[in-house]
């Protein structure tokens, strides 16, 4: 008996191993004891709880034993949450056995658990067809693990998981009555093929009682059928033969029919039987989930009231907080009264500070005169502008001397045409050289296509960098604007806030003075600036005019070199066909190349254009920026004489404002303290 319960723990382990195995095809497996391991329920063996399983390098079996508790822990943990059953009464496996000797029977426990996981989670249907096409011998092992795991749980489970048993036993009910509807179809359609057999057996019993009818006649007119010896009786027994024979297989077959047909109603009393059974274990299975609903519902209603209580206990600790809010209040009150005080000794401060209103007058005059510094960037812009005027007027005279170049070669090439008429006798040795030249010309286009490319890419480049660039100065205007509103704004707030008080009103209007001067120098200065601009769009667009001209003459004189190259052929042989294929093909080329000559010279063109316009934009816009610094720093450094002492050099007119305030507030402070000591 020892022996053959260890041969069926070994067998159940090999089946179980050859199941994981071919359930796993698509993922390389070995033989290990982690290895056989699969997730079942992506939901509850997720990747993260996967990651904590560790690596096994070599005969490490404590590793291996650490790996199949976390394993082993987590299975546990399913069934008890995910499919709310209880183990307890299963034999967990050893797994200080299964990783120091890889024992069969602890590992055909562990593999148990594992196909219990699998039979009853979400992927159940593919294991079970996969269990489906196994060997029979596997087959029957493994279905007997489960039978053995499952009874295991119905017995632990009984009497506490009534809901689940009734919803057990409902599929088992569902699946047989699917099973005896298959057979009650199998055998309704046995019975119409019987009927079928029968009917035509009918009919060939019929055919052969009227044959036989008709042979009868027959035969009593020719001799008689009784006599055995003539032909007419042997053929008449043979026909009662097989007249008996056909009545022995229609009895049969009647009987068959009739067999059936009990069998057909006894199954139609097993199916409304099964039938009400459903209904019943419904209505079961219907109460068991409004239960559920209701223990739900009880378990919401404990979270929701621990919530409260939680809420009251801090709502206790808040109110228990009260009392130090109170004498957080009262210091306040203390600090208010003080600040009262501070305020009492600012106000003397400012009646003292009405000494200086003769001197911000004298700073109000010297605001008012221009600022040395202003005329420099003027002279700059007048300095660009003649430099823009000496390169229109350089770049004037490269195109007359490339027009004067043009025409030195059109004289040549007329030169050139007169020679070739006087000399048509030798017609090979011309026809060569135009077609030499035709291939050089080609080449040449293309390398200054090349050339013009990479130019025009170049170009687009800048262009792009003088976009940015013109993008960031517009967000930097865009700020100076902002600016500019926000010192406005807060020069209304300090006018409305100390219109009662006429000597801080005096200091307001001065700093709105000197804010009204820096925004009408930077209008003066902008007008200044879009005047040279102005000046240099228009003569751009005047040099835009006379290049558009001058490609419209190069296209002119290279037409006219064409007709005079087509002349010459025709010189060169007066029964050249005009309309053969070689010099058709050359044409279109000629015409295509000159297209697209023409309009990357414009697109080139264009491009230069914008590139020089936008540098002009940015140019002005940095010298308005530049004049606006120039501007601040001397006025800043004017205002700044009276309060180098007390404020360092490089801030605004606003910040230096603010901390000689925040210094005397602070002088005052102190001058009381003393004075109490």
């Amino acid at each position: 008996e020892g022996g053959t319960m260890e041969a069926n723990k070994a067998a159940l382990c090999d089946s179980l191993v050859v199941w994981v195995r071919t359930a796993e095809r698509d993922a390389p497996r070995q033989l290990k004891l982690l290895d056989l391991f699969v997730c079942r329920d992506p939901s509850w063996f997720s990747d993260s709880w996967l990651s904590r399983i560790k690596d096994i390098k070599g005969d490490n079996w404590r590793l291996k034993m650490n790996n199949l508790k976390k394993i082993l822990q987590m299975m546990v943990d399913y069934y008890s949450e995910m499919l709310d059953q209880q183990i307890t009464g299963f034999p967990l496996p050893d797994l200080v056995a299964v990783a120091e000797r890889s024992d069969p029977e602890q590992l055909g426990r562990l593999l148990q658990l594992l196909l219990g996981c699998a039979v009853k989670c979400e992927r159940k249907q593919e294991y079970i067809q996969v269990i489906m096409t196994l060997e029979e011998s596997v087959q029957h092992v493994v279905m007997t693990a489960i039978q053995e795991l499952m009874n295991k749980e119905s017995m632990l489970q009984f009497g506490a998981e009534a809901a689940g048993d009734t919803e057990q036993q409902m599929k088992k009910t569902l699946e047989d009555l699917s099973v005896l509807m298959a057979e009650k179809e199998e055998l309704a359609q046995r019975c119409q093929e019987l009927d079928a057999q029968v009917t035509i057996l009918q009919e060939e019993r019929n055919s052969l009682l009227a044959e036989n009818d008709v042979l009868t006649d027959r035969a009593s007119q020719l001799d008689s059928f009784n006599d055995p010896s003539t032909p007419s009786g042997k053929k008449h027994s043979q026909l009662q033969l097989q007249v008996e024979q056909l009545q022995e297989e229609n009895f049969r077959l009647e009987a068959a029919k009739d067999d059936y047909r009990i069998h057909c109603e006894e199954l139609e009393k097993q199916l409304i039987e099964i039938q009400h059974r459903n209904d019943e274990l419904t209505s079961l299975a219907e109460e068991s989930r409004a239960l559920k609903d209701e223990l739900d519902i009880l378990r919401n209603c404990s979270d929701r009231a621990v919530k409260l209580e939680a809420s009251v206990e801090t709502y206790r600790k808040k109110l228990e907080g009260l009392s130090d809010l109170r004498r957080q209040v009262k210091v306040l009150e203390e600090k208010n009264m003080s600040y009262m005080q501070n305020t009492v000794s600012l106000e003397e401060e400012l009646r003292k500070a009405n000494a200086a209103r003769a001197q911000l007058e004298t700073y109000k005059r010297q605001v008012l005169a221009p600022p040395p510094h202003a005329a420099a960037p003027l002279e700059h812009i007048r300095t660009n502008h003649n430099i823009y005027l000496s390169l229109n007027e350089i770049s004037r005279i490269i195109l007359e001397r490339d027009s004067l170049k043009e025409t030195i070669e059109e004289l040549r090439c007329t030169q050139a045409q007169q020679d070739q008429l006087l000399q048509a006798a030798c017609f090979p040795v011309s026809r060569e050289k135009f077609i030499r030249l035709q291939h050089e010309n080609k080449m040449l286009r293309l390398q200054q296509e090349d050339s013009e490319g990479e130019r025009i890419t170049e170009l687009q480049t800048q262009l792009e960098e003088a976009r940015r660039g013109s993008s960031q100065l517009e967000t930097e205007k865009r700020l100076n604007r902002e600016r500019i509103h926000e010192l406005q704004q807060q020069v209304e707030d300090l006018q409305k806030a100390l219109q009662g008080q006429g000597d801080k009103a005096e200091d307001v209007s001065f700093s709105m003075f000197t804010i009204f001067t820096k925004m009408s120098n930077t209008s003066r200065m902008s007008e200044l600036i879009s005047f040279p601009s102005v000046l240099i769009l228009e003569e751009l667009r005047v040099a835009l005019k006379k290049k558009d001209d001058d490609m419209r003459a190069m296209e002119d004189r290279y037409k006219m070199y064409l007709e005079k190259a087509r002349n010459v052929i025709r010189a060169l042989d007066p029964k050249l066909n005009p309309a053969s294929a070689e010099i058709q093909s050359l044409k279109n080329q000629l015409s295509e190349k000159d297209k697209r000559i023409i309009a990357l010279e414009r697109e080139c063109e264009q491009a230069k254009l914008r590139e020089y316009e936008e540098k002009l934009i940015v140019t002005a816009w940095y010298n308005k920026v530049r004049i606006l610094s120039f501007q601040k720093m001397a006025i800043e450094s004017r205002l700044g004489g009276r309060t180098n002492s007390l404020v360092p050099s490089g801030q605004s007119f606003l910040a230096q404002q603010r901390q000689v305030t925040n210094a005397r507030r602070a002088m005052s402070i102190n001058v009381p303290a003393t004075s109490s000591k």
